[in-house]
């Protein structure tokens, strides 16, 4: 008996936003990713076109970080040289690089933004992948240092953050000016999102160089609202709503890695099992989570959750055309 399927038909779709510049567009990256584009709710083929499939993005840290063992241990042997860990993830099969630029911090070795562009600029010479590029937190620091990179790296197209609403206006002006796309943060609060991407494109920031960072929690630490407001966002986007019309990124690695249950040693909680299974797992799963409520970049830190998280994008990225 043939099944009638009731299928929704939206009046938009999600923007795309391009990472990275080729030789030919003014860059130095070996290829660009596209993310973005769906017109429909996550991986229902059957309803739109799911254009363009999530990537994940490794993190390296400019300084030595303070991760556990369970993390560390894939790149033991090149914490210290970030150029070295960006070929290492790009071994593991990252997408993209996600630098994160702790050492620029205040309390921590404080680098300058010279010293910052230098390990931009390592990092780029050792890898073809776009590379996205977040600052150490310091709102004052970060408009020294990412404004810095913006104008060194210019026409690379990287992603650069964090843009928030009582910081945005150097970082967008840097990017509009050095041709890169921008990450706009909003702490999970929807009006807040929409109204930071209104400031950001009133500066004259295309739309399609803004990715939305709607903060997240990982499994077991506020999840659920992560994904009803990233849901709620795509499906403005859906209805036309330009201004929450932006592909989302999502620090997987980052809320994983600090939850007490990917931390936590065998020692302090036997019954728990064998940490590294646990904490992989639990990356895996809040990463799964998370494309399921539309995330296009995930940015991870273990290489086996990134192989398990691939398998999965793989799987939902089979058509279910009815």
């Amino acid at each position: 008996m043939a099944v009638n399927i009731i299928k929704d038909r939206y009046a938009s779709n999600v923007g795309e936003v391009v990472l990275g510049a080729t030789k030919d567009q003014g860059g130095t990256r070996s290829h660009t990713l596209t993310v973005g584009g769906d017109a429909t709710l996550p991986y229902l083929h059957f309803e739109g076109e799911v254009k363009n499939k999530p990537i994940i993005a490794l993190e390296v840290v400019d300084v030595v970080p303070d991760w556990n063992q369970v993390v560390k241990g894939p790149y033991a042997d090149v914490l210290d040289n970030p150029a070295e860990w960006a070929k290492k993830c790009v071994e593991y099969g990252a997408d993209a690089i996600y630098l994160k630029l702790d050492g620029a911090h205040p309390d921590r070795a404080n680098r300058s933004a010279e010293e910052c562009v230098a390990t931009v600029k390592s990092i780029l010479e050792a890898v073809g992948v776009p590379l996205i590029v977040n600052g150490c937190g310091v709102a004052e620091k970060d408009n020294e240092v990412l404004t810095a990179i913006a104008d060194a790296a210019a026409g690379e197209n990287l992603l650069i953050g964090l843009a928030e609403e009582d910081n945005y206006k150097s970082l967008t002006a840097a990017c509009m000016v050095h041709k890169h796309s921008i990450i706009a943060r909003s702490p999970l609060d929807i009006n807040i999102c929409k109204q930071l991407n209104i400031l950001i494109n009133e500066m004259n920031l295309p739309l399609n160089r803004i990715v939305i960072d709607p903060m997240i929690g990982s499994l077991g630490y506020g999840i659920e609202y992560a994904y009803s407001i990233m849901e709620r966002a795509r499906l403005g986007s859906l209805q036309n709503d330009k201004m929450l019309a932006m592909p989302m990124i999502c620090t997987v690695g980052y809320e994983t890695w600090r939850s007490k249950e990917s931390n936590a040693s065998e020692a302090d909680f036997p019954s728990w099992g064998d940490q590294e299974v646990r904490g992989i797992g639990w990356e895996a799963m809040t990463a799964a989570a998370l494309i399921q409520a539309g995330a296009s970049i995930l940015l991870m830190r273990h290489p086996e959750a990134l192989k398990k998280v691939k398998k999965n994008i793989d799987e939902l990225m089979v058509s279910n055309q009815y």
